[in-house]
């Protein structure tokens, strides 16, 4: 099965230089088709120019633009371009190394369920967070509390950015709807995706915090997150 892997970056060339060639080991080591797509936000440490040199070794598509315009926006482009490619399943990863590329052999055994969407959790059993101080969790937790109990979406640990979605559910969506460019992104997501009544899974992943680089979410991210839990509820989202 062929698969795309999105990376979102800004600012990320340290992480990118270690995570791409695991990457594609885990692909060869997996006989797994596969391929990368990097969105990058206009980085400034040389981001784009790590990916244009490692085009020369693995398949890899670059998109580049022009200003920091967030993270939802950067995954609809990468959607958009995996499509294109003819990618059958789509993951999201974060590129700060805060993911293991070799857990992408369990999505996809997941997927092979039955399941049209899955979700890395931190949060059932056999998932783990290393590196989180007190205030990182108590967000995590309020943002799923949030999620599950004002907008409804009963899926373990939704905040996660580790996902793979069937590229037919991605047809489904009408991407060019949708309102979160930030931290309620991947909210919207799955509240979107369980309109068409889809079959979401979770598989457990460990999540390690990065150590290279700053976090890039802010207190506008919480903020418009709560929004769209608000907008999910009041059944306001662009249909």
């Amino acid at each position: 099965m062929k698969i795309a892997v999105i990376l979102p970056t800004y600012n990320e060339k340290d992480n990118l230089e270690k995570l791409i060639p695991e990457i594609f080991a885990v692909f060869s080591e997996n006989k797994i088709g596969g391929q990368v797509i990097v969105v990058d936000d206009s980085s400034i440490d040389g981001t784009a120019e790590c990916v244009i040199d490692f085009q020369k070794k693995f398949p890899i598509a670059l998109i580049k633009r022009e200003k920091k315009l967030g993270l939802g926006s950067a995954y609809i482009a990468g959607f958009k371009k995996a499509m294109e490619l003819g990618a059958e399943l789509i993951f999201e990863m974060d590129a700060d190394l805060s993911h293991s590329p070799h857990e992408l052999p369990k999505f996809m055994e997941k997927i092979s369920e039955g399941y049209d969407v899955v979700v890395g959790s931190r949060t059932v059993s056999g998932g783990k967070i290393i590196g989180w101080g007190i205030t990182r969790k108590i967000i995590s937790r309020a943002g799923n509390f949030v999620g599950k109990y004002i907008a409804g979406v009963y899926v373990s640990d939704l905040t996660s950015g580790y996902r793979v979605y069937k590229t037919e559910v991605l047809e489904k969506v009408d991407l060019d709807k949708v309102e979160s460019s930030g931290y309620g992104f991947q909210l919207e997501m799955l509240a979107r995706a369980r309109y068409d009544v889809l079959r979401i899974g979770t598989v457990p992943i460990t999540f390690t915090e990065r150590s290279s680089g700053k976090s890039k979410l802010s207190k506008k991210d919480l903020i418009t997150f709560f929004i769209i839990a608000l907008k999910i509820r009041l059944n306001l989202l662009r249909k």
